[in-house]
């Protein structure tokens, strides 16, 4: 995997990290609240159908590179316009802390 040069990096997300708060019930509910807007590389790596609560639809995977310092993790969402990705892992790949990678999967309402 190369790493994307600066110029592919044009796709403006903004970092959404969850916020829980108690429901009353012992239990919490869970939003996501915006913390930071930076640049990214978007690249598709699959799409699948699935059944996801008994309705047909799609799974789509992408990779989404930024820089290292932009402090996503696993628990975050990423928002591009009205798209929202679920981080299903962030790693580090060259392990020069320069860069971020996560995969992601696309969230279809």
């Amino acid at each position: 995997m190369s790493r994307p040069a600066i110029a592919d990096r044009r796709a403006r997300v903004t970092l959404l990290a969850p916020v829980e708060t108690p429901d009353g019930f012992g239990g919490v509910l869970r939003s996501f609240s915006p913390r930071a807007c930076v640049w990214a590389a978007f690249e598709p790596l699959r799409a699948a159908d699935a059944q996801v609560a008994d309705a047909p639809g799609q799974v789509v995977t992408h990779r989404v590179t930024l820089r290292r310092d932009s402090g996503v993790d696993a628990s975050m969402r990423l928002q591009r316009g009205a798209r929202l990705f679920t981080v299903q892992a962030v790693f580090d790949p060259d392990e020069r802390r320069r860069d971020l990678v996560c995969l992601c999967e696309e969230v279809k309402p």
